[in-house]
């Protein structure tokens, strides 16, 4: 597999470029009018052996310090439990506007102090690469949440697992229909039952368009299960999920992967 990184300024600058009048540039043309946060998404792909060491040393001592410089906190780092193409570093890193998020390449290789402690996996040879592939989504806040909340469970350094749910529609009405459910009852219905939300994201730039992303925190499997069947029991849920407004075709694929946080994550 070819070495790729999908870099999120370049393909919103390509769409610009464009004259596209698309709306997943909406976020990025008004930043800040809402108050909502942004949050860039990576996904790393690795191989067993020595890239998982070479990656964790990375993040724990050149990406998260390197960020938290720049007044970026907190910052996600987890690794994929259950879901396709083991073993995966997911990066959950938040911004006060897209700008922000799109420059952070180029501000952190201003950073001596990152290029040094990166140094092994920022130069690693191509025969030996650091990893096989980033892939990148940038997303805006959803309204009803417009800032990232930290579980109980981070702050007192308690066992957690998370759900990161994506979910894809079939066109842009009916994305924006999804996004609607969640603004007007789904979140606060989530929130009622403790589900542990850390962020909702309508995703700007990424693959595969149009999605929504959200992630959730859970004390274990057993507390993810009981959770959700208490979810989809609710009168509320019921109701809402049977509502003509919303059909079932609003969501045409729904991807759920779990994931650890590292022993250095700040979420």
């Amino acid at each position: 597999m070819k070495r790729r990184q999908f870099l999120t300024s370049a393909a919103v600058a390509s769409v610009a470029a464009a004259g596209a009048s698309n709306d997943y540039l909406r976020a990025a043309a008004d930043t800040d009018t809402k108050g909502g946060e942004f949050y860039q998404l990576r996904r790393y792909q690795l191989a067993r052996g020595p890239q998982l060491k070479l990656a964790d040393d990375y993040f724990r001592e050149a990406l998260v310090p390197g960020l938290n410089r720049m007044g970026i906190a907190p910052v996600g780092v987890f690794n994929l439990s259950i879901g396709p193409d083991t073993p995966a570093v997911y990066v959950l890193i938040p911004g006060a506007s897209a700008e922000m998020l799109s420059g952070l390449e180029k501000r952190l290789w201003q950073d001596a102090q990152y290029t040094k402690a990166g140094s092994d996996f920022l130069k690693a040879p191509a025969k030996e690469p650091a990893f096989h592939v980033v892939e990148v989504s940038l997303m805006q806040a959803f309204e009803s949440m417009p800032k990232l909340k930290l579980p109980s469970a981070t702050a007192q350094n308690k066992p957690r697992l998370f759900e990161l749910r994506t979910y894809k529609s079939p066109t842009d009405e009916f994305h924006r229909r999804k996004v609607e459910m969640f603004n007007s009852a789904e979140i606060a219905l989530q929130a009622k039952l403790n589900m542990g939300a850390v962020f909702y994201g309508d995703t700007i730039c990424g693959s595969p368009m149009p999605n929504l992303t959200y992630m959730l925190c859970f004390d274990n499997l057993a507390d993810r299960e009981k959770k959700f069947l208490a979810f989809n029991d609710t009168a509320e849920w019921k109701a809402l999920s049977t509502d003509p407004k919303y059909p079932v075709e609003i969501v045409a694929t729904v991807s759920n992967i779990l994931l650890s946080p590292t022993g250095y994550s700040q979420i």
